[in-house]
């Protein structure tokens, strides 16, 4: 089974969209995105232009605001605090990467907790491990979407996650354990690890490596969630972190890129707006 993101996004968006429909009469207004560019990457600007997209189509307010690349670390920083201040603002978003003059962690730090609808922030990604009410990260979130979707099951289950950032492999590893699979987290160049993913009843990959698990890495039946978005150097097209022509003949799921994971990271940012909205509620 190929597991199209697309599909799965389309059917949440929708219905996303219908409770929305709702608020205005509700609660007076819609949900409030802004989205934060800074410079003209051309990934950056393709990723935002879908945000914007997937906003309008659930009938959530999105505000991007673009700036130069040469903006001062100080001068973004007052901007998200402004975002922060303002009650019509409920989710707040700056997209990465950043240029290396500014600090990530410092700007992922500065977004209120609150209206930190990407998951990164440190106090929610506490929450998450100590299990308590957090904004879920938006990739992990959705992977654990599709597998349910997908009916998987994940209770009693050996995962494999290949990737420890704090963006997708180790939050995508606790919400595995919070399903009761057993996961084992591991990295690329962990030792014997052909022999270790070859164990996975349920592999993750998500390293930006192109085509780095090859069909030898994987048993017959394993359902393979691959999150990585590369340019495969040989043909210059986008492909994932599996090699999914030589992959896709023994998985009993998988997912393409792109429209795998991607999309379903974009409806995860919608949901977690909607859900930072509410709480406010």
């Amino acid at each position: 089974m190929i597991i199209s993101g697309k599909e799965l996004s389309a059917q949440l968006k929708a219905e996303m969209a219908a409770q929305v429909a709702e608020f205005p009469e509700k609660y007076g207004r819609v949900p409030h995105l802004v989205v934060i560019l800074v410079g003209d990457n051309p990934a950056s600007v393709s990723y935002v232009t879908g945000k914007a997209k997937a906003s309008e189509l659930v009938g959530i307010r999105n505000t991007t605001l673009r700036k130069p690349e040469t903006i001062s670390e100080a001068e973004l920083l007052d901007i998200i605090r402004d975002l922060n201040a303002d009650d019509t603002v409920d989710g707040i978003l700056v997209q990465l990467p950043l240029p290396k003059h500014i600090s990530e962690s410092k700007v992922i730090e500065t977004i209120s907790k609150e209206k930190d609808v990407d998951g990164f922030h440190p106090l929610n990604v506490a929450a998450l491990w100590q299990k308590e009410e957090c904004i879920l990260p938006c990739t992990p979130k959705g992977i654990i979407k599709m597998l349910k979707a997908a009916g998987v099951e994940i209770k009693g289950r050996r995962a494999v996650v290949i990737g420890r950032s704090n963006i997708v492999g180790l939050p995508v590893a606790k919400l595995l354990l919070d399903e009761n699979a057993t996961v084992t987290i591991a990295h690329s160049r962990t030792e014997n690890l052909p022999e270790l993913t070859r164990q996975a009843e349920i592999l993750v990959v998500a390293i930006g490596r192109p085509k780095f698990v090859t069909g030898d890495m994987v048993s017959e039946g394993t359902v393979v969630i691959d999150v990585g978005v590369n340019r495969d150097p040989e043909t210059g097209k986008l492909c994932g972190d599996v090699d999914f022509s030589a992959i896709e003949p023994k998985a009993s799921v998988i997912t393409p890129v792109p429209g795998g994971v991607g999309p379903m990271t974009i409806c995860c940012l919608m949901e977690n707006t909607i859900e930072c909205f509410l709480r406010k509620r």
